[in-house]
């Protein structure tokens, strides 16, 4: 199934634009309750204004919330990314670490953003367990656990380390793409035939064809 998923999806990446583990930390952050589409637009100039932790730490509050409104929750996130901003000034002078155990010590930072960062910052494989990633395992039979750390340690032990990373990106692509919440399109699904999920969906071909969603070219996230 995954083979036939990355066929489908062979530009499947990180739709986060980053230059450095810390832009792509904050991002993530950023990216709660928001689309990542919607971060990318606000950290251009976020970053401009304030490219590493210490001017971040030190932001006036006011200023980093206007740039920050469009998130949504602007006002925690403002908060959020000044504390783990000044975290890493005073702990790890300035540097994102590149371990999940330091990562996650870092306020707001759980398993799933640090390997975010881990994978696509460092080349640390991790899985990403975010919604999409949760709901297609479990679609698929590869496993029923439903806290996230029981589901990526159930899936890190059917597929190789090596691909943990790579398939992250491939199950969240097919999931915002075709593997819908409400309404997945199975019948343009490529795994239908594997899936024993198959039929929860729309089954007509060229009507779940017209339910796969795909991105705007200029608007697919890359690392800048």
């Amino acid at each position: 199934m995954y083979r036939l998923l990355a066929e489908r999806y062979p530009d499947a990446q990180c739709e986060l634009d980053f230059r450095s583990p810390f832009e792509l930390l904050v991002a993530t952050v950023l990216s709660a309750q928001t689309t990542d589409v919607r971060v990318n637009s606000v950290t251009p100039r976020l970053f401009e204004r304030y490219p590493d932790p210490g001017t971040m730490a030190g932001a006036d509050r006011e200023s980093l919330e206007s740039i920050l409104r469009p998130t949504g929750f602007f006002r925690a996130k403002a908060q959020a990314v000044q504390r783990l901003s000044a975290d890493l000034v005073e702990r790890f002078g300035g540097v994102v670490p590149g371990t999940l155990a330091e990562l996650t010590t870092l306020p707001g930072v759980g398993r799933k953003t640090a390997n975010v960062v881990l994978g696509n910052a460092f080349g640390v494989p991790g899985l990403t367990v975010d919604t999409h990633f949760g709901r297609l395992v479990r679609r698929f039979g590869w496993t029923q656990e439903s806290d996230p750390v029981k589901v990526e340690r159930a899936v890190g032990h059917i597929i190789p380390r090596r691909e943990w990373t790579q398939l992250s990106h491939v199950l969240i692509f097919h999931g915002r793409r075709t593997c819908h919440a409400r309404k997945p399109a199975c019948g343009a699904c490529p795994v239908q035939r594997y899936c024993p999920s198959s039929g929860v969906g729309e089954s007509d071909p060229v009507r779940a064809a017209a339910l796969v969603k795909e991105p705007p070219a200029d608007q697919a996230g890359s690392s800048r």
